[in-house]
């Protein structure tokens, strides 16, 4: 049985013989993870994002004013009538929809020049280039494409807008973000098991002496490996510290700034970090114990 102080001993003894390979395992498991955990917090962020806004996804359909282009306003500004007909549609398409609220055009402009006060570019907009328009709550989100084909070219109507349609090319770049961050983990991950490999074989050369010794003595094929895997996890676990410490300062000193700009956006925490922490920990020293006893098994002749 391997005594812990004698083993605690000798990985002492061998992290301050290989210092610069053990700084090299822990700077390249820093940095593998580090990208590990931008697309494990990528990942969140789309789907807080999304769970955030599609709740709150709501249709408008614009109602065609005096200038309206669209072939639908061909005749002119919506009439009465029309407008009346679109909200009777409305009121037979429940369940799917779940209310509606209508915005008249004295109502619409209102708001407009309340949104955009501070903005000399809109500050002349006519009150007649603003529609009115139909504020439409789905009991599904998913159903849009039901309301825009109901409404689409109905008289009166101009065009049927969904908030989705803004926000999903946000969606569609974190995935970018996220795709990226993964395939840079791949290829820092791969770097980090050749890097364990390499750096076994050199200390086991190093050590070759030592470990003949040892051999002749009669120790055991664990106690002579093991100082040699738990050397590895210890990089690496400073390593995971580096990694989850810069995760945390991205997050709370750069996405939390973002939130004070935005704050109309759900955005991940530290509370993601801490949630992302177990698996970059799990995996990291999962993947360094299974290369590194790997890399002894080869190297390390007994």
């Amino acid at each position: 049985m391997i005594r812990p102080g004698f083993l605690l001993s000798e990985v002492g003894n061998g992290l301050r013989r290989s210092v610069s390979m053990a700084v090299s395992i822990m700077l390249v498991t820093a940095v593998s993870l580090f990208f590990v955990g931008t697309g494990l917090l990528a990942n969140r962020q789309v789907d807080a994002a999304k769970g955030y806004w599609y709740d709150k996804v709501e249709v408008s359909i614009f109602l065609c004013t005096a200038k309206s282009s669209e072939p639908a306003c061909s005749s002119g500004a919506v009439t009465n009538q029309q407008r009346l007909e679109v909200a009777t549609l409305l009121d037979s398409m429940k369940p799917q929809v779940a209310s509606y609220v209508y915005e008249s055009q004295d109502e619409a402009f209102a708001r407009f020049t309340e949104q955009f006060k501070n903005n000399e570019t809109f500050a002349r907009t006519p009150k007649e280039a603003i529609p009115a328009a139909f504020r439409v709550k789905l009991t599904d989100p998913r159903d849009y494409g039901l309301v825009a084909q109901a409404f689409s070219g109905m008289p009166g109507v101009a065009t049927v807008r969904d908030i989705r349609e803004v926000l999903d090319p946000l969606f569609n770049a974190l995935d970018v973000l996220k795709r990226a961050a993964w395939g840079l983990a791949a290829v820092m991950g791969l770097c980090m098991v050749l890097l364990v490999s390499t750096t076994i074989r050199q200390v086991a050369w190093s050590r070759r002496r030592e470990t003949s010794i040892q051999r002749i003595v009669g120790a055991s094929k664990a106690s002579i490996r093991l100082p040699f895997v738990l050397e590895t996890l210890f990089a690496t676990l400073l390593g995971t510290g580096l990694a989850v410490g810069a995760l945390w300062a991205l997050v709370h000193l750069g996405v939390s700034r973002l939130g004070e700009w935005f704050r109309g956006f759900a955005w991940v925490g530290t509370a993601d970090v801490w949630a992302v922490t177990p698996v970059l920990v799990g995996g990291a020293l999962g993947l360094a114990a299974l290369t590194s006893w790997v890399a002894v098994s080869r190297h390390v002749r007994l």
